[in-house]
């Protein structure tokens, strides 16, 4: 849907409502994907959907309700539920008000390319993939996914914005038996730039890498992170304290540290939504212009993301990350940019005696949020190194460590960074290398 569209059926549902605010939120979806396994496509399909929000105040009280149709009638209705909901709530004497916004500024996040993208063309490109595995005897599974989505947002304040955006994303795992795998990824706004056969060309190769694993006693180790297991720790930070809910509780590490030490000096992330390998939405689901935010500088706890309702709280201005109103996580950065080193992936490895080259992690969990203590495997692609060369496949081990002593613990860091997606979060990451890196397990 157009933004001419989208406003209008926005504007006309604001008439409806006779609370003293009133927001709506409307997000259309365009997806498609094709998945693979054993080198054969598996599934193919498109979904088409969208989803309005309508938020509404009354006095001190809130209420969200959601609806997937924009028929007149339902729009009506998902008003007027907003609005019995808001009566049967809690007054919530920390409610200011709903934000005003101006205009956002202008981000190229659609690429055309990206959004007429064919079923067939992406058949195309997993046979690319899995002609590259099947040359190696190994057997291909991922996934080839297109997208394009809108963002709408308009309130009863005044606040009006509109956002059309693309993203591409291709997976592959390379399996040569039922232990050995290896794993690759692209992500990027515009297909063009995903390299298909490089990506399947890391896979195979970490794959036939990946035979006869030996097994290594838990301990602390050297350990080489690839990008995707960075951004893996870095995407828990950014949950577990770089949001103002929990720090304004007390529940985050970044409680009381501002202006203080927390990793090494090498380490800067900053929540940049413009940075040109970003080309994010440039305002929140509220409709409140992004700003830059840096979270860690130079190893020093910078700040948190905010969104109007925390801002209020902590009397400062919004930065602009309000995820969708029915959520109850707050605001979290979902843009998050870490400075690069002068190293790369060859060189970190020629550099060490002794170590562990990890492709990424799975299944990663809190084991002490306060201490950043997580937990989880590796998988996909685990090697050992000696005198400067990967020796051999290691067996999958579990990790249990604290990430802000992993990133105070680095060494090296990659000039080269990558995009990598998670969990709606997309992170722009060098690879590094740390030392004293904990394993508890197999």
């Amino acid at each position: 849907m157009e933004k001419d569209k989208a406003l209008e059926i926005l504007e006309k549902a604001l008439t409806y409502s006779k609370a003293d605010q009133a927001e709506l939120l409307f997000m259309g979806e365009d997806f498609s994907l094709t998945r693979f396994a054993e080198n054969v496509i598996s599934q193919n399909m498109i979904r088409a959907d969208h989803t309005l929000m309508a938020r509404v105040v009354l006095g001190k009280k809130v209420g969200v309700a959601v609806t997937n149709s924009i028929r007149d009638e339902d729009v009506k209705k998902v008003i007027k539920d907003a609005e019995e909901i808001a009566k049967y709530q809690q007054v919530d004497s920390e409610f200011a008000s709903l934000p005003t916004s101006p205009p956002a500024p202008e981000v190229k996040g659609f690429f055309p390319k990206t959004s007429e993208y064919s079923p067939s063309q992406r058949a195309k490109g997993v046979q690319a993939a899995v002609r590259r595995c099947d040359s190696q005897n190994s057997s291909g599974t991922g996934a080839f996914q297109t997208e394009t989505d809108i963002t709408c947002v308009v309130n009863s304040l005044g606040t009006r914005q509109y956002f059309k955006e693309t993203k591409a994303h291709f997976s592959l795992t390379a399996s040569a038996g039922d232990t050995v795998s290896g794993w690759a990824q692209g992500y990027d706004r515009d297909v063009n730039n995903i390299d298909i056969e490089n990506i399947a060309q890391r896979a195979v190769f970490k794959a036939i890498l990946s035979s006869n694993p030996i097994e290594l006693p838990p301990g602390k180790y050297t350990v080489i992170l690839e990008e995707a297991a960075v951004a893996s720790l870095l995407l828990f930070l950014g949950f577990l304290g770089f949001g103002a809910k929990t720090f304004i509780q007390g529940r985050s590490f970044m409680a009381g540290k501002i202006g203080e030490k927390i990793t090494g000096d090498n380490i800067t992330v900053v929540e940049d939504p413009y940075h040109p390998m970003m080309n994010a939405m440039p305002f929140d689901y509220e409709g409140v212009v992004k700003k830059k935010v840096p979270l860690i500088e130079n190893g020093v706890a910078k700040g948190v993301v905010y969104n109007s309702y925390y801002a209020n709280k902590a009397g400062v201005e919004s930065s602009g990350h309000a995820l969708p109103p029915n959520n109850t996580f707050g605001p979290y950065p979902k843009n998050m940019v870490m400075s690069p080193g002068n190293s790369n992936l060859d060189e970190m490895i020629s550099s060490t005696e002794k170590g562990i080259l990890i492709t990424h992690f799975w299944y990663i969990n809190y084991m002490n949020p306060m201490k950043t203590m997580v937990t989880g495997t590796t998988r996909d692609g685990t090697f050992l190194i000696e005198d400067g060369k990967i020796k051999s496949a290691v067996k999958n081990m579990r990790i249990g460590q604290s990430i802000l002593e992993a990133f105070s613990n680095v060494e090296i860091m990659s000039q080269e960074r990558k995009l990598c997606p998670q969990y709606g979060v997309v992170m722009y990451v060098p690879a590094m290398k740390i030392k004293d890196f904990t394993f508890i397990g197999g």
